[in-house]
């Protein structure tokens, strides 16, 4: 089906006739709402049109089995509803993100196609109401409980099925990196200054726990109450006029069996539609996730860079050229890529914020096709970025032990190690010296500080000084 025919027909809503394209499956009110928000190029996300279409199809078999609309008209629905979810129909989901705050245009775009095919499965034409949208797809629903019920359920299966598991994979090659590199010694820097030695597994293993510590997060905020609690049953203002009291428990329990997971019907269905806080909190998860990656991803761009004349501690695969003018360079294009995607998860999250602060008025959130477009492109955005980052960078990377373990002895930072022994005024003339002089820690302390060759050579023994110790057998400092 497409809906590039120029030819149109006449469809009707509460408001009067309107012309459709011939070939469309929307009506009246989706055309209303096209007319009134050509706004952006963004459509309502996939997900968030999936999550639509489960709603439809278990609240189709909800309401035959309560009575409330005949069983063919349910069968009809429930199979069009499938191919909502399955994205059979995307094509005549066109409504523009930004549009009625409470998401009614893009209920009605869902209402209207799963109708109109609805009644094509039934042996009618579009237009002909064999199945009504608004009667029988939406029937015991609002589009006020509808949208935030869709967009807890998009948000929360995007990540238990995307982002825990790229993020898991992440984690691995982290470990196995910080296992592979735990031999290999470097200098520490802390300002972007000289500092004492780490082994350059431990950096890594810093990262996998940020990474280990971002999955927990994420958890938590997927399955934090708010988030796995549904908004459906409130129906316009929170009180559930026109639903069955059954309805949304019933629907619930049907959407949980075919996604394994354990939504249940909001404690209060006031604060469930009257404000996003748990969606504002998901967000905000999503940033401090998109911290830690950027951290992660620019520590490696900054250990890797030179090859030559940069730190040139990482050897970074080379995936493609780097310059249009400079042959044979290669750049940290894919912490470059993933730090780009967290700067506009950080930005998104901006804009969820202010939506739950300032559209969270009297009954409604009226902010929630901006919360839900951003929200969903963030989990996409950070699963996709981070699957790619983990294959490209993270598993290819190679470190450069040979420049690792040479600029370990330039470090004046060295002089650390003395302090315990010969005091920290004479540890640090030591490596003001070191400076001044253009040569190391180690050759002035020979000189200067009263310790022996063979007691320097232990002091100063870079493997020593990456974990606690407790020297003995020195002098006292002074």
């Amino acid at each position: 089906m497409t809906t590039t025919s120029t030819s149109t027909r006449t469809e009707t809503d509460s408001m009067g006739p309107m012309q459709v394209p011939a070939d469309a499956l929307y009506g009246a009110s989706t055309a209303r709402a096209v007319e009134n928000f050509p706004v952006s190029r963004h459509r309502m996300p996939r997900a968030f049109i999936a999550a639509l279409g489960l709603i439809k199809k278990h609240a189709a078999s909800v309401n035959e089995e309560l009575g409330r609309i005949p069983a063919h008209i349910a069968g009809a629905i429930h199979q069009a509803a499938d191919e909502v979810i399955q994205g059979k129909l995307d094509e005549h989901f066109v409504v523009d993100v930004f549009q009625t705050g409470s998401g009614t245009s893009t209920n009605m775009n869902t209402n209207e196609v799963i109708a109109n095919r609805a009644t094509q499965i039934l042996g009618g034409q579009p237009g002909e109401k064999l199945v009504h949208p608004n009667d029988h797809v939406n029937r015991g629903q609002s589009s006020n409980d509808v949208i935030p019920t869709a967009l807890h359920i998009a948000v929360v299966r995007l990540c238990h099925e995307r982002l825990i598991p790229s993020l898991r994979k992440l984690h691995q090659a982290l470990e196995a990196k910080a296992e592979k590199f735990h031999p290999i010694l470097k200098i520490g820097r802390t300002h972007l200054m000289d500092a004492t030695p780490i082994r350059l597994g431990q950096e890594f293993s810093g990262y996998a726990r940020q990474v280990q510590l971002g999955i927990v997060r994420m958890q938590s905020a997927a399955n934090y109450d708010g988030l796995c609690e549904l908004a459906l049953g409130g129906t316009a203002v929170g009180t559930g006029l026109n639903c069955h009291p059954e309805f949304p428990a019933r629907v619930i329990a049907k959407i949980n069996a075919e996604t394994g997971l354990t939504f249940r019907e909001a404690v209060n269905h006031f604060e469930a539609q009257a404000a996003k806080d748990a969606i504002t909190q998901c967000s905000g998860t999503l940033k401090t996730l998109a911290c830690s990656l950027i951290k992660i991803a620019n520590d490696i761009r900054w250990m890797g860079s030179g090859p030559r004349c940069g730190l040139g501690e990482l050897q970074l695969a080379a995936t493609q050229p780097g310059s249009s003018i400079m042959p044979g360079k290669v750049n940290p294009v894919m912490s470059e890529m993933l730090i780009q995607v967290c700067c506009q998860v950080i930005g998104h999250d901006a804009a969820i914020t202010h939506a739950n602060a300032w559209l969270s008025t009297l009954e409604l959130n009226v902010g929630m096709p901006l919360m839900a477009h951003a929200i969903i492109e963030s989990i996409e955005l950070l699963s996709a970025a981070v699957e790619i980052f983990t294959k490209r960078c993270v598993e290819p990377l190679e470190a450069n032990a040979e420049r690792c373990n040479s600029l370990i002895e330039q470090s004046l930072a060295m002089c650390t190690a003395l302090a315990p022994v010969i005091g920290y005024d004479a540890a640090a003339a030591i490596a003001k010296k070191a400076h001044s002089e253009k040569t190391t820690v180690r050759q002035v302390a020979l000189k200067t500080s009263g310790l022996t060759q063979q007691q320097l050579e232990k002091l100063l023994d870079p493997a020593t000084q990456t974990a606690p110790s407790v020297e003995e057998g020195f002098p006292a400092g002074g």
